[in-house]
């Protein structure tokens, strides 16, 4: 496992409050350089044994591997959803310079650990 691997981190969000709210901790937590807000869409999905359907707000997190455990922490402590989806993609290629700007942005005290 490559620690500083660049991973997109995606997760949806109820409210523009709540949205706003996650987005200035992950960037204050310093384990994202990047969230992206996006505009509102129409999830549907399974959740307790029937479809529901429910307006969110995708955030679209850039992160490395390494503080990958350190960003879900900081998404569980302030989602308001019981289950919050958090899926990290792999990036597989990007600008050298960009990618260099988001290790370089989540690196902690210790070189990013």
């Amino acid at each position: 496992m490559d620690a500083s691997q660049v991973l997109v981190v995606i997760t949806t969000l109820p409210d523009e409050d709540s949205a706003a709210a996650l987005t200035r901790a992950l960037l204050e937590a310093r384990v994202a350089a990047c969230v992206n807000r996006l505009p509102a869409c129409e999830s549907q999905y399974w959740w307790q044994g029937a479809v529901e359907t429910a307006r969110e707000l995708p955030l679209l997190i850039k992160t490395t591997r390494a503080r990958y455990d350190a960003l879900e922490a900081v998404i569980r402590q302030h989602h308001p959803y019981d289950v919050p989806e958090i899926v990290a993609l792999p990036v597989a290629a990007g600008l050298p310079a960009y990618l260099d700007w988001v290790r370089e942005q989540t690196a902690g005290p210790d070189g990013g650990a």
